[in-house]
C-alpha cells in the first residue's frame, strides 16, 4: 500500500534509462500512475526516448525519506505510446496533479507539450521496496 500512496502522492520520480552502449542514465521526470503503467512526458530529441526505442528496459525509484528508508524500485518495460502527444490526449488527474506547477512555469499544458511531447508509458515488471 506505501509503494501505491507514493505512485499516487510523489510529484518526481527517477527514471533509469541505458544508452545503446550499456551506460544508465537517469533522470527526475514529472509522472501519473495511470491504467497501471506510469506516464511520462519527455522531449523528442534527447537519450530518454533514443535509449527506449533502443532497450526498453528501464527502472524507476524514488527519493528516500532523508534517512536511506521508504525505498522504492519499480522495473519495468517501457514503450513510446505517443511521439507527438496533444494536450486531449493527456489524462485530467495528469493536469490536476501538475496544475500548480504548470503555472508556477508560465506553461499550459498544451505549451509544455510543445517542449515535452512524447508520451512514455512504463509498465512495472518488478517491485521492491523497504
Amino acid at each position: 500500500s506505501r509503494v501505491a500512496e507514493r505512485l499516487h502522492d510523489e510529484l518526481v520520480l527517477w527514471l533509469t534509462t541505458v544508452t545503446p552502449g550499456g551506460q544508465p542514465q537517469a533522470s527526475p521526470v514529472w509522472f501519473l500512475w495511470v491504467d497501471d503503467e506510469i506516464l511520462v512526458y519527455s522531449r523528442a530529441n534527447t537519450p530518454r526516448p533514443r535509449n527506449i526505442r533502443a532497450n526498453s528496459r528501464v527502472a524507476v525509484s524514488f527519493d528516500t525519506d532523508g534517512h536511506g528508508g521508504d525505498v522504492v524500485s519499480i522495473e519495468g518495460e517501457a514503450r513510446i505510446a505517443l511521439e507527438q502527444a496533444a494536450a486531449a490526449d493527456v489524462p485530467p488527474a495528469y493536469v490536476a496533479k501538475y496544475a500548480a506547477l504548470l503555472a508556477a512555469e508560465g506553461w499550459t499544458m498544451a505549451s509544455m507539450l510543445v517542449d515535452y511531447p512524447v508520451e512514455i508509458r512504463i509498465r512495472p515488471t518488478r517491485v521492491r521496496a523497504w
